[in-house]
């Protein structure tokens, strides 16, 4: 069969179509790692979708960068909905209430694209490619954006969104406090990151005993 009738495309297809329609219907900047991380998800599947397309394959490519996406979209899903919106549900915004669009944006933004590119991590291939040694790797990015947002704001504290997310504004609780959120949100992420890399291997793992299990057993 081929690729274009296969699932695995157009569910990435989907993917960039979500991401897409996130970062366009409200335009962030890309002082928001919310941003920077749908960014990096979107230009990654439009490249995962040309790769399938030009190769006909139903690998993704580059699946370490894959790994690291996968973690982005999940830390920012993650924040978003437990640290930002403290749990609440996003559906009654979409359908009622003033800025129905940045509501839908954020859906997009914070739900839906980091829940289709976690099931296409556990669902789809390759699998079993993601390192443990990748877990400082990926890590390097959301420490590199603190650092960066925390000397911005010190630096330029009269742009707006100096300090894009309460976690990281030192102009209310002190330096020591930022320092224990940043610590804090690293130990989740690094727990995160092990979660992204055990699920890989165990996905090819029950993956190798279905295909060893003798037939009607």
């Amino acid at each position: 069969m081929s690729v274009w009738g296969r699932p695995a495309l157009w569910w990435r297809v989907a993917i960039v179509i979500s991401a897409g329609l996130g970062l366009t219907l409200d335009t962030g900047p890309l002082v928001y790692f919310t941003v920077d991380s749908n960014v990096i998800a979107f230009g990654y599947f439009i490249g995962a979708v040309y790769w399938m397309l030009r190769r006909g394959t139903l690998d993704a490519p580059a699946p370490r960068l894959r790994g690291a996406a996968v973690f982005y979209m999940t830390a920012t899903g993650l924040v978003a909905h437990f640290i930002l919106n403290n749990g609440a549900s996003p559906l009654p915004g979409l359908v009622s209430g003033p800025d129905q669009r940045v509501n839908w944006a954020t859906f997009f933004l914070h739900y839906t694209t980091p829940v289709m590119v976690m099931l296409d991590w556990l669902l789809l291939k390759p699998r079993n490619a993601s390192r443990w040694r990748d877990v400082p790797l990926w890590l390097s990015f959301p420490l590199g954006y603190a650092a960066l947002v925390l000397v911005r704001g010190a630096l330029f504290p009269h742009f707006p969104n100096a300090y894009p997310y309460f976690f990281l504004d030192p102009t209310k609780s002190g330096y020591g406090w930022v320092f224990a959120q940043i610590a804090q949100l690293t130990i989740e992420f690094i727990v995160l990151e092990a979660a992204v890399v055990g699920l890989d291997r165990l996905g090819t793992l029950a993956v190798a005993r279905l295909r060893a299990a003798p037939a009607g057993g």
